[in-house]
């Protein structure tokens, strides 16, 4: 890295996402610099940047030492001033909490469970395709086709009428995206932020009413009538509950599909390996993982004076988890900035992070970008790009937003030609 590009700017300016190419070039530079950085911005609690493998792991697997409490992601003092409410996900919660609240809906995202999935997936997947047939051979990627389907999954999962998808859609980006010009309120004010998470509040206050008056087999049923050591869920915990499973459950997935479509156009090479040889996707999955890792960062504190990567660290300093920097370790994946879907370790990535707070959803996502790119890629008889592609502004989760493409389909009869 040039002396010129800090390790400052590399983690809390949120403009430095919008060009991944430098950004993987400069992080994997700051890796010959060490894997723990000091990191200290105006506006920003002062925080260790921790961008080794073995050292994110390493924290993860002491999650007594480093707790996700008080703050689990990387915000400015002003917004996290502006919070309107103290919110009780399984990002926020600790042990004991934790570990309850996830078994609460452990079961829905098992393997098993998931599998029942399956068809309705593939359903969702052609309507993909039927998307791709009527835009006419131009459409934008990320817009029209990552960002619904993994929404229309997780919004199903929780027994949303689809006539909402579009509300959800714009309150969860609001919230999310507040600090992207193209996905927050007309403003960037606190208020704005407070407002949007309030709004969210409201659907799911009148959802919970109405799952608590006629439950159903859903899992917003579930949470609605959800039972904690004997005693129903608080107010909070139901609708944070709700929060986490709606946002995190296609914002993340959304971004990786994306960034999956515009390596592929970038790496023709890997495109047409994966069209000819089917049996490639689950690890090409794994590697499309690796390269996007849309969730830039989780923090932890520390509770006690400990060390990592032979950095002293003392109790309550912040520790910034840098998966997108860990999946790019050069001591873990051989040439990591190769796009390289038969790269051997691939399944090493850690975007969906490590230890008790692995998400819950890592095999649903897993089973959506499956899905998806089983029946997208054999229809695909040539595409690239139509425009530029622009990333969302953030330094928490982020991606492509915008991937205009321009291609060319076979016939629907190849259709059947899925890649398993």
């Amino acid at each position: 890295m040039t002396d010129t590009v800090s390790a400052v700017d590399l983690f809390t300016d949120r403009h430095r996402w919008g060009d991944m190419t430098t950004w993987r070039r400069d992080a994997l530079e700051l890796h010959d610099r060490g894997s723990i950085h000091r990191i200290e911005r105006a506006g920003f609690d002062p925080f260790w940047a921790v961008i080794g493998h073995a050292d994110v792991l390493d924290v993860e697997r002491r999650p007594a030492v480093f707790t996700n409490a008080p703050q689990p992601v990387l915000a400015s003092r002003k917004t996290i001033a502006a919070q309107p409410f103290a919110l009780r996900t399984l990002v926020h919660l600790d042990a004991p909490d934790h570990l309850k609240y996830r078994k609460l809906t452990a079961d829905w995202f098992r393997p098993a469970s998931l599998n029942r999935l399956t068809a309705r997936l593939d359903e969702l997947s052609e309507r993909a395709v039927r998307r791709l047939e009527a835009a006419g051979g131009t459409c934008d990627f990320a817009v029209d086709i990552a960002l619904p389907f993994p929404l229309e999954v997780i919004l199903e999962i929780l027994g949303l009428p689809e006539e909402d998808f579009p509300l959800m859609l714009r309150l969860t980006q609001e919230w999310l995206g507040n600090e992207d010009p193209d996905l927050r309120r007309a403003s960037s004010t606190s208020e704005d932020l407070g407002q949007a998470l309030r709004d969210i509040m409201k659907y799911f206050t009148v959802l919970t009413a109405v799952r608590q008056a006629n439950p159903t087999d859903d899992l917003a049923s579930l949470i609605a009538n959800g039972v904690i050591d004997g005693e129903p869920l608080s107010t909070m915990d139901r609708l944070s509950y709700y929060l986490i499973i709606a946002t995190a459950g296609h914002d993340t997935t959304s971004y990786a599909i994306a960034e999956a479509l515009a390596a592929l156009i970038d790496h023709p090479d890997q495109l047409a390996l994966l069209q000819a040889e089917p049996t490639l996707m689950s690890n090409a999955v794994e590697e499309m993982l690796r390269w996007s890792s849309p969730a830039r960062n989780f923090m932890r504190t520390a509770q006690e004076d400990t060390e990592v990567a032979g950095q002293a660290i003392a109790k309550g300093d912040w520790i910034y988890l840098s998966y997108p920097a860990a999946n790019l370790d050069p001591t873990v994946f051989e040439d990591p900035l190769t796009f390289d879907l038969r790269r051997a370790n691939a399944d090493r990535q850690i975007s969906f992070g490590y230890g008790v707070h692995f998400c819950i959803g890592a095999q649903l996502a897993r089973l959506e970008m499956r899905s998806l790119f089983r029946h997208v890629l054999p229809r695909l008889a040539s595409v690239e790009l139509a425009g530029e592609p622009a990333h969302s502004t953030t330094t928490t989760v982020g991606g492509i937003k915008r991937l205009p493409i321009r291609y060319q389909l076979t016939p629907a009869a190849r259709g059947t030609e899925e890649i398993r």
